[in-house]
């Protein structure tokens, strides 16, 4: 293939399975592995300069996750996220997280949402110099870490689920146009609303940032059909 982003795997074997799939996971979301191709876990392996043993398992991780499927004796298919599952995964988001950042908002201590700043303001930081795995890693933390304030495990990975599923695609030309500073800014506005005590503010505030992660997820879709 030849193509994919080099990225730094060295790592102990017990480590290395976990680095190459959150390594793909990665490629995935920026759109370097697309949607409906079969990759080979060998060609896979040389991008990496690794062996095929850690990039196949890797890739079953994924296969488990929904995220690809086995082909049998060609690799794994990267599945494809249509409308309707989109639709789907930002419907469970909002039943969950809407609802959950009121009753964070009213029980959370004061330095435990300080915490969250530095977060919010990477968010911020990697969509304005255009670093898009920087982005959705902050992204992912700030929301994962703002749920498990709820003391609820379950949710934490329910939720964390959810967002692999419903991964990006296209998100580089999204980048290009700015339009991901938007959405990491809200990040700060609702960390605001919920220090200041704002419990309603809070769960618009999310609704609204969900609607616009959604909005998100349509442009990205129909600029990588466009691609195509």
């Amino acid at each position: 293939m030849g193509h994919l982003e080099h990225r730094d795997l060295n790592a102990t074997r017990e480590r290395l399975r976990d680095q190459v799939a959150h390594a793909l996971r990665a490629a995935l979301i920026s759109g370097e592995l697309r949607p409906g191709v079969v990759y080979s876990a060998p060609v896979l392996a040389e991008d990496f300069g690794i062996s095929a043993t850690p990039v196949r398992e890797a890739m079953l991780d994924l296969a488990r996750e929904g995220l690809v499927e086995p082909v049998r004796n060609k690799g794994f298919r990267v599945t494809e996220v249509n409308e309707r599952d989109l639709d789907q995964y930002t419907e469970i988001r909002a039943l969950i997280e809407i609802p959950m950042v009121g009753r964070i908002t009213r029980s959370a201590r004061r330095a435990e949402l300080e915490a969250l700043r530095p977060v919010a303001e990477e968010i911020v930081r990697a969509a304005r110099e255009h670093d898009l795995i920087g982005y959705l890693e902050a992204d992912r933390q700030f929301h994962l870490s703002l749920l498990a304030l709820s003391g609820n495990e379950r949710l934490v990975e329910t939720v964390g689920d959810l967002r692999k599923r419903s991964r990006l695609y296209g998100l580089n030309a999204l980048d290009e146009r700015g339009e991901l500073i938007p959405s990491a800014q809200e990040h700060l506005e609702l960390l605001d609303l919920m220090l200041a005590g704002d419990a309603k503010g809070a769960e618009k505030c999310m609704a609204k940032h969900l609607g616009h992660v959604r909005s998100l997820w349509a442009k990205s879709e129909a600029a990588a059909k466009s691609a195509r």
